[in-house]
């Protein structure tokens, strides 16, 4: 037998440290005397009983132990069981935690979406309908178109003034240089000239 398996057979026997070792050794040096010694019937029988009942102390102690001992195992193995339950239900939980602070942040964006859309109808009721606003959009195209065909007509009447003009300003020069020139003839030359000059045109504008 190792001295290390004596010691582990010492230290069952000694249990708690309540003196089943020192038990032990009585037990032995008991049953060493009772070999040995040669004593009467009734002294040999009585340490025989006391044998006996230390054997049966020991035993006990012994059953004991290992009674506290398995349940020193199922209590460890009971306590590793629950510890492993617990890091499991704190991994969940942890778990749960995160969802629920991605859930958060879902619920902050969807407040912050809702307050936006409350701002945005709100703005948008502030507005006419859009009835009203086509009604007066074709109001404004007609007006924009009447002002349009009003600003073709006046291009036109421009036109026909500034060729009224162009002809009026040649005549006048013509005129100029035959007063300063005292030419009879160049007079009448002109004075036919501009009777064949059409300046039937128009209506003067009308302010």
């Amino acid at each position: 037998m190792s001295e290390e398996e004596v010691i582990r057979r010492r230290l069952i026997f000694d249990g708690d440290g309540t003196g089943e070792d020192r038990r032990l050794n009585v037990l032995l040096k008991m049953i060493s005397k009772w070999v040995k010694v040669d004593e009467s019937d009734e002294d040999s029988q009585a340490t025989y009983d006391k044998i006996l009942s230390q054997l049966s102390l020991v035993e006990y102690s012994r059953h004991r132990s290992q009674y506290v001992s398995k349940a020193k195992a199922e209590q460890l193995h009971n306590y590793e069981t629950l510890y492993t339950d617990m890091e499991e239900a704190i991994e969940i939980k942890n778990k749960e935690i995160d969802q629920q602070r991605k859930e958060l942040v879902k619920a902050k964006i969807i407040k912050q979406h809702r307050i936006q859309y409350d701002l945005l109808a709100k703005s948008i009721a502030k507005e006419p309908p859009r009835t009203s606003t086509n009604k007066k959009l074709k109001t404004l195209q007609k007006e924009l178109a009447d002002l349009a065909a009003e600003k073709k007509q006046l291009d036109q009447k421009l036109n026909i003034r500034k060729k009224q003009f162009n002809v009026i300003a040649t005549s006048a020069s013509y005129l100029v240089s035959l007063l300063n020139k005292n030419d009879k003839s160049s007079y009448e030359t002109v004075q036919n000239i501009s009777e064949g000059v059409n300046f039937s045109g128009p209506e003067p504008m009308s302010e």
